[in-house]
């Protein structure tokens, strides 16, 4: 059985997908990009900027959810220059604690959904 997780404090999907889907105590989330869910435009400043809002995005579905980002137990990070690897690291860094960080890859790839800088996706678990 899945349980659609949505919350008005991310941004709507922009196809037919859900922001989140539960399943038992396993939350699988969309991947999330730089929108700004109170105005609908993309926060693209600087990078830094961008994955800030990318992961108070990630936030709102966590919570939505009733989890917080100690629930996430794997995330994938795809960005389109590994030379914004640094800074994106460590805006996503400030969100976890090293020692329970959870498992990641973060993969370069061509081109992304409006064409963003960085879209990250999480699986967390209660």
């Amino acid at each position: 059985m899945k349980k659609i997780i949505t919350t008005p404090n991310a941004p709507a999907p922009i196809g037919p997908y859900n922001q989140a889907v539960l399943s038992g105590n396993t939350l699988y989330t969309s991947g999330q990009i730089a929108f700004s869910p109170e105005t609908g435009v993309l926060v693209l400043d600087d990078i830094k900027t961008e994955t800030k809002q990318v992961m108070e995005n990630m936030k709102a579905v966590l919570k939505a959810a009733n989890m917080t980002f100690d629930n996430v137990i794997k995330s994938s990070i795809f960005i389109s220059d590994m030379d914004n690897f640094g800074q994106i690291n460590e805006v996503y860094g400030s969100y976890f604690d090293d020692v329970n960080a959870p498992a990641r890859e973060t993969v370069e790839v061509a081109r992304l959904p409006k064409d963003v800088n960085v879209e990250i996706s999480m699986i967390a678990v209660k």
